[in-house]
C-alpha cells in the first residue's frame, strides 16, 4: 500500500497525522501540541493555547476547535470525548 504521508512535510494547514484521546488535567500538558481539538459531546473546554493563554470556549457536539493547544484543563471542562489532532 502506498502511504501519501511518507514524503509529505507536516503542515499546520493539515491534515493531522494522528488523533489521540485527551485526559483533561490541570497540571499536565498534552504529550504533543495539538493543532486542533475534536469534542464528541459539547460543553465547555478550558485550554491553554500555544501562546500560553488560558481560554474557556463553548463547543457543540462533534466540534472541531482549530487552535494550537498545549493543555486541556480538568477544571472548567465539561465537554467529553475530546481528542487532540497532532502532527507528531
Amino acid at each position: 500500500m502506498t502511504n501519501p504521508f511518507d514524503n509529505r512535510v507536516p503542515a499546520l494547514s493539515g491534515p493531522a497525522r494522528d488523533i489521540a484521546p485527551v485526559v483533561p488535567s490541570d497540571t499536565v500538558d498534552l504529550p504533543d501540541v495539538a493543532i486542533a481539538l475534536y469534542a464528541e459531546t459539547g460543553g465547555a473546554v478550558t485550554l491553554t493555547t500555544v501562546r500560553g493563554q488560558q481560554r474557556t470556549v463553548q463547543v457543540a457536539d462533534f466540534s472541531i476547535l482549530p487552535v494550537g493547544t498545549v493543555r486541556v484543563h480538568a477544571t472548567g471542562t465539561t465537554a467529553t470525548g475530546i481528542h487532540a489532532m497532532v502532527l507528531a
